[in-house]
């Protein structure tokens, strides 16, 4: 008996390979690209101790400046208040300067009071020089009227413009402060 061999060809095979076909789905609106989102900015973790320190240290910086302000106006007020007693007393001691200078303007027979008048009163205003005391006030000095206190007014050709004339109580100075403005009369 014969076999019959058949004799079988083998067909490649193709391989086919479906993808699931995904279900069908409503068109989705276009995309509007958005920004970036950035993120926030991370804060620096503040540190317990150093905020402290930075309290401690403006509240320490405040009272150095106020003691500071303190001290300085504390030297100011006792500058001022020293000028302002040299020139109270200054003050007190004025009538005395006016009578020692009607005394000298006085007719005396007696050559040894006038002396003594003279003596005194040189010595007075050496005393009020050394303290700073500057007098003012002279015939032909131009008025000042931050300076002086004109109490009469004359026209007379020989002197100029705001001139003094006359001078009846003499002025008195302590630096800028004036103790006694001079009593005068200006001419025209």
């Amino acid at each position: 008996m014969a076999k019959k061999e058949t004799k079988q060809t083998e067909a490649p095979v193709e391989e086919v390979t479906k993808t699931p076909e995904a279900p069908e789905t409503p068109e989705a609106p276009e995309m509007v690209p958005q920004p970036e989102q950035t993120e926030a900015p991370e804060t620096p973790e503040v540190n317990p101790w150093e905020e402290k320190y930075n309290a401690e240290r403006d509240a320490h910086l405040r009272v150095a400046a106020e003691f500071d302000n303190f001290r300085k106006r504390t030297v100011k007020e006792k500058e001022a208040s020293y000028g302002n007693g040299k020139s109270d007393a200054v003050a007190k001691i004025l009538p005395i300067y006016d009578n020692l200078e009607r005394a000298l303007k006085q007719e005396t027979t007696d050559a040894a009071f006038k002396k003594g008048v003279e003596m005194t009163m040189t010595e007075l205003v050496k005393i009020l020089n050394g303290l700073g005391v500057e007098i003012f006030g002279q015939v032909g000095d131009s008025f000042d009227p931050n300076l002086h206190n004109a109490v009469m007014h004359t026209e007379n050709e020989e002197l100029g413009e705001n001139v003094i004339a006359q001078v009846f109580q003499k002025g008195f100075k302590l630096g800028d402060k004036v103790v006694r403005f001079a009593m005068v009369q200006v001419a025209n």
